[in-house]
C-alpha cells in the first residue's frame, strides 16, 4: 500500500534538471468534455471518448518499464455530477504475481518474495499500479512542482513524502492491479503534513481515507501453510482470493510448484471507496477507466465544485514495482470544457 511519490538520490537531481528544462515547454492541461451521456467502465475505448482531446505525459525513473520510462495518455469528460478518465500506458506485461505462497518439492510452504528487497521495495512479485496526486492546497507545489513533498532518508529508497506545511494535503488516488482493479476500485488516500518519524509516524504524510468496511488482508502461513485458499483449494491463478470465496486451506490438493494467493480482497466501503474503475490489459498496454463524482464531501478529497478553476495533479505508474515507479515532477493541470 506505499505510493512514495519521490525519487532516490541519485535521480533527484535528474528530477530537478527534468523540472527545471520544462519550464519553457508547452504546459500539459488535461481539458474535460462535457458529455450527456456516460462511459461505460469497462476498460474499453467506446465511441464516447472520441469527443474528448487526449493529452500525453511523458514519465521516466521507474523500474521494470523499459529504459523507466513509458507515457500516459489522458482523456477526461463530465457529467452533471461526474468525471470519468480514461488513462493508456504501455507495459510489456500483465504484472499479478503478488508474493503468492508456493508450494516445495519436501511438501513445505514459501512466500516468494524479491531477493534483493531490504524492505518495502519488492520488484519482482509485486503488480501494477496507476495512481494520480490532486493538489488542494499545497502552495509549493503550484511553484516547485511536486519535488516540494518529498524528503529523502528514511530508510526508503523513494524516501518519504508529506506537506511542507500542517493543514495543507494533496487527494491521492491509487488503482492497484491486484488489491483493488479485481472489484473495480481505487484505493482513495490523502497526503498530509505529518513527518516521518520511525515509531510514531513510519509512513510519514501517506494516509488513507476513512472506510466502513472492505479492503484488503494478507492471508498469512498459520503452522507453515496457508490459512484460506480459492475456492476448490484450486491452485492461483488468481493472485487474489475475494473475501466472500475464501474457502480453509486443504494441503492434500496441491502440488510442489503449486501456488496460493497471499492477498483476500473485497470492496472498499465508506470514503475510501469514492473512485469505481475498470482496468484491462492487452497487447502490452493497459487501459484503465475510473470515475468519482465532481464533488464527495470527504474531507481529505479534492472537490471538483468550481468548473471554471484549473486543478492541478501528477500521475505515476508503476510496472510490477512497489515503490519505484515512473512519474514526471512538473504538474499537470484539469481544465472543464465550459457550456
Amino acid at each position: 500500500m506505499r505510493w512514495m511519490w519521490g525519487i532516490t538520490a541519485g535521480a533527484l537531481i535528474l528530477g530537478l534538471g527534468l523540472l527545471a528544462g520544462s519550464a519553457d515547454a508547452q504546459e500539459v492541461v488535461l481539458k474535460a468534455k462535457r458529455v450527456q451521456a456516460a462511459p461505460t467502465l469497462d476498460g474499453t475505448v467506446e465511441a464516447i471518448w472520441d469527443q474528448a482531446p487526449e493529452f500525453t505525459i511523458p514519465i521516466s525513473g521507474g523500474r521494470n518499464l523499459p529504459g523507466g520510462k513509458t507515457d500516459v495518455r489522458l482523456k477526461a469528460v463530465y457529467t452533471a455530477d461526474r468525471i470519468y478518465f480514461l488513462a493508456r500506458w504501455k507495459d510489456a506485461t500483465d504484472s499479478v504475481r503478488r508474493s503468492p505462497f508456493q508450494k516445495q518439492a519436501d511438501g513445505t510452504w514459501i512466500q516468494l518474495k524479491d531477493p534483493s528487497d531490504k524492505g518495502g521495495d519488492n520488484n519482482l512479485y509485486y503488480e501494477d499500479k496507476f495512481a494520480m496526486l490532486w493538489n488542494v492546497n499545497i502552495a509549493a507545489v503550484e511553484k516547485s512542482g511536486w519535488m516540494s513533498v518529498i524528503q529523502l532518508g528514511g530508510g526508503k529508497p523513494y524516501g518519504n513524502k508529506f506537506a511542507p506545511e500542517a493543514g495543507q494535503h494533496a487527494d491521492m488516488w491509487h488503482w492497484k492491479r491486484v488489491r483493488t482493479g479485481p472489484v473495480g476500485q481505487f484505493d482513495d488516500q490523502y497526503l498530509d503534513g505529518t513527518r516521518y518519524d520511525k515509531e510514531k509516524a513510519p509512513e510519514a504524510g501517506r494516509k488513507s481515507d476513512p472506510k466502513t468496511g472492505g479492503g484488503y488482508a494478507d492471508n498469512k502461513l498459520v503452522d507453515g501453510k496457508p490459512q484460506w485458499a480459492l475456492p476448490g483449494n484450486k491452485p492461483a491463478a488468481p493472485y487474489w482470493i475475494l473475501d466472500t470465496e475464501k474457502v480453509a486451506f486443504d494441503d492434500s490438493k496441491y502440488k510442489p510448484g503449486d501456488e496460493v494467493p497471499s492477498i483476500i480482497i473485497a470492496p472498499f466501503t465508506g470514503d475510501r471507496a469514492d473512485i469505481t474503475a475498470q482496468g484491462v490489459w492487452k497487447d502490452g498496454e493497459w487501459t484503465l477507466e475510473f470515475s468519482r463524482a465532481l464533488t464527495t464531501g470527504g474531507e481529505h478529497d479534492v472537490q471538483f465544485s468550481d468548473l471554471t478553476k484549473a486543478y492541478t495533479f501528477g500521475v505515476a505508474v508503476f510496472d510490477n514495482a512497489q515503490v519505484r515507479h515512473a512519474f514526471n515532477p512538473k504538474p499537470a493541470r484539469l481544465t472543464f470544457e465550459q457550456r
